[in-house]
């Protein structure tokens, strides 16, 4: 509800601060003394349009802010965080708004700065004014679905209704999918078919392309090094180091036999160097024959033969191919041809494929249709309850011979959503055998103000909005209608917080609070409006006023007096 209301330098209001409570306050005073300020104030400070002749005489901007203390759960702080504000729901929500003589009026909610837009948006969440010239939100046919159902009590109905709806909006995008992927999947056809082929001749496993790459190394590193061992055995084998001892031993061999060296005394030094020598020969071939069979062994132990790794770089290349041509790593190749025989298959099946899509698409329709037939049939019957109470607020109301109803209309499969199948419109004939037609068309400005009641009294419990405001709602009325509409608007403080401009003393001796608006002279010459929060004796005295005028007689004070002791 509103708990606060600043008002500095707007129209003929130098620095007001009120702070409403719960209950019905009426706003009482003169003709003349501004009380349609506050109602301006309050629409300002909202975000309704403003202009330059707004901000009093001498002063350079006008400031407003009105503060409202809501339930955690009501759908203002949702609008807020759908539009970028993170609130404290513990805290106020607070609109505050300055009109300057240069520029445009700048706007803020919880001080963060927010178009009129969306403060208007946000605004009419929180407060409904109702006047003969103010925009009413019960007026606008987006809200009579969304306040017949709360009046019904269908949130259980509406739940399931928006389920059934996203189950058959997630069937039917499925079955969409389906379509598309076939669509995409048929025109691919002879290009699946080609490649499939040729990736089947090629027969890709996984992580070939890595494994041969490996093998292609090893067999490169093969190939130098029995390049290298055959250059060391073709060394061996063209008569090297083994030939060369061979024939220096035989040499020697001779020159031993020789008679002067087998007479000569074993001590000469002769004799005893080619000893020496014939013994380095020896274990030279000894040791040379040794290399050599190591080295033809090494040589028998290289596995390297040309034609393995011109068939290894072969197949690697013949991969490698592949990969570039379908875009993709070579190792992966295996997984493509899996999934273009999907595809393929699918292609083959799409009829059943479809066919499934289809057949769940409309069981998810059929779930949907029945919850939404069950929320129509909520509606229809709330709808004629609502009209039956609103037609009972009538009579005593001066509009006798009124009727109201709820025109629903089933909506196009276009317009279908998570809330059902129903268009609802509240309609009223006033003058019981025209046709129906939409309030704000159909109704005058003093037969709206009190229809308006009339709805917000059936829809108290339901509606979300908890601050009312009424301008001049006994306009054209008196006596036991007046009556009558202060008694309403009592019960009807008893659901909300109302707010109402009233010159009907019957009406505001109904009131749980009374506010006297009032204009002054200011020594510069000037008007200023000042509001007071009347004691019991300044109310009877106001009330008074308003039945007897400008002279308050005694029988005036009197029957004051009378009308608060009713209340």
């Amino acid at each position: 509800m509103l708990i606060a209301l600043s008002i500095r330098d707007f129209i003929l209001v130098r620095s007001l601060d009120l702070e409403p409570g719960e209950g019905f306050t009426a706003l009482t005073g003169e003709t003349g003394a501004g009380k349609s300020v506050i109602l301006s104030a309050i629409g300002a400070a909202l975000g309704a349009k403003t202009d330059r002749a707004m901000i009093r005489k001498g002063a350079m901007s006008a400031t407003l802010t009105a503060a409202f203390d809501l339930a955690p759960d009501h759908p203002a702080w949702q609008a807020c965080r759908e539009n970028g504000l993170d609130l404290d729901i513990d805290e106020p929500i607070m609109f505050r708004r300055v009109i300057k003589r240069a520029g445009a009026a700048r706007g803020w909610i919880n001080d963060a700065p927010v178009s009129a837009r969306l403060m208007q948006e946000i605004g009419a969440l929180v407060i409904d004014i109702h006047g003969q010239h103010a925009g009413q939100g019960l007026l606008d046919p987006a809200r009579h679905r969304k306040l017949l159902d709360a009046y019904a009590g269908a949130r259980q109905a509406l739940a399931d209704c928006g389920a059934a709806w996203a189950g058959w909006r997630n069937a039917r995008e499925a079955r969409a999918a389906v379509e598309g992927r076939l669509s995409r999947a048929e025109a691919e056809r002879a290009f699946l078919m080609h490649a499939v082929e040729e990736l089947d001749r090629l027969d890709p496993q996984p992580g070939e392309a890595d494994s041969l790459a490996a093998e292609r190394l090893v067999l490169q590193s093969h190939e130098k090094t029995a390049q290298a061992v055959s250059d060391v055995v073709r060394g061996f084998e063209k008569g090297g180091p083994e030939q060369a001892l061979s024939s220096a031993a035989r040499a020697l061999g001779r020159l031993a036999s020789m008679p002067v060296m087998e007479n000569m005394d074993p001590e000469d030094g002769l004799k005893q160097s080619l000893t020496l020598a014939m013994d380095a020969i020896e274990r030279a071939l000894i040791e040379t024959g040794e290399a050599g069979e190591a080295i033809r062994s090494l040589y028998s132990q290289c596995e390297y033969t040309p034609d393995s790794l011109d068939q290894t770089e072969t197949r690697l290349f013949a991969l490698r191919a592949a990969g570039r041509k379908f875009d993709i790593d070579p190792d992966q190749l295996a997984a493509l041809r899996d999934r273009m025989r999907m595809q393929l298959d699918e292609i083959e099946h799409s009829d059943r494929a479809l066919a499934d899509a289809q057949k769940a698409e409309d069981l998810a329709q059929a779930v949907f249709r029945k919850a939404a037939d069950v929320l129509t049939g909520i509606r229809q019957q709330a709808g004629e309850r609502l009209a039956s109470e609103v037609e009972a607020e009538l009579g005593p109301l001066k509009l006798g011979k009124a009727k109201f109803r709820v025109c629903m209309d089933r909506l196009a499969d276009d317009q279908l959503g998570p809330n059902g199948q129903d268009a609802a419109m509240f309609e009223i004939c006033t003058n019981g055998n025209g046709e129906f037609g939409p309030l704000n068309k159909v109704a005058s400005g003093g037969e709206m103000a009190r229809l308006f009641l009339a709805l917000q009294l059936s829809l108290a419990q339901a509606g979300e909005v908890d601050t009312l405001v009424f301008d001049e709602v006994d306009v054209g009325v008196g006596g036991a209608v007046a009556a009558a509409i202060g008694e309403r608007l009592t019960r009807l403080g008893a659901e909300r917080q109302v707010l109402a401009i009233t010159h009907s003393p019957q009406v505001a001796a109904a009131a749980d609070v009374q506010w006297r608006i009032a204009k002054d002279e200011t020594e510069a010459d000037d008007m200023e409006t000042r509001i007071d929060v009347l004691g019991k004796r300044d109310r009877k005295e106001e009330i008074a006023r308003m039945l007897a005028g400008a002279e308050i007689t005694r029988e005036a004070r009197a029957a004051a007096g009378k009308l608060l002791a009713r209340v």
